[in-house]
């Protein structure tokens, strides 16, 4: 009889600990940008955002991964300390940025977003064009003589 109780005891525990698991708020940016910058641009360009214009204190930054982790201080809630972090990735044509304060309303992480957009423009003019791919000219097939002359 104990030991029953104890393995129902257990289940309990453990299907609490499963549910409490499921629900729990997962990491995932909800704001993202793509940039038509280059990485090299679009990164040095958000790190000056976050410490000269918005003046975050960096806690960790590595440009090789493209990630930056920092303080944020929103003026809606005093003196509170809100971590965040941004995440630049090489993409084809420029670079994709997506920034995350779990903490905060979204709209925090699109006007660091907007803010970058304007930046980038501000520092390095209008984005360079796209490179197009050229078309492929028509195979020869030689004409109707075999290409023979």
């Amino acid at each position: 009889m104990r030991s029953r109780r104890a393995l129902i005891v257990s289940f309990l525990a453990l299907a609490g600990a499963s549910l409490v698991a499921l629900g729990a708020p997962t990491a995932e940016a909800r704001v993202g940008y793509e940039s038509p910058y280059t990485f090299e641009q679009t990164f040095g360009t958000a790190i000056r955002l976050l410490r000269v214009d918005l003046a975050c204190k960096i806690t960790e930054k590595d440009p090789d991964s493209g990630y930056v982790l920092f303080e944020y201080t929103s003026t809606e809630s005093g003196k509170q300390i809100h971590r965040g972090s941004m995440e630049v990735v090489r993409a084809t044509q420029g670079a994709h940025v997506s920034v995350q304060l779990a903490t905060l309303p979204s709209y925090h992480e699109q006007m660091i977003i907007d803010a970058l957009a304007r930046k980038l423009v501000t520092e390095h003019g209008d984005p360079p064009p796209h490179e197009k791919a050229l078309p492929t000219p028509p195979a020869e097939d030689g004409g109707a003589d075999g290409g023979n002359e």
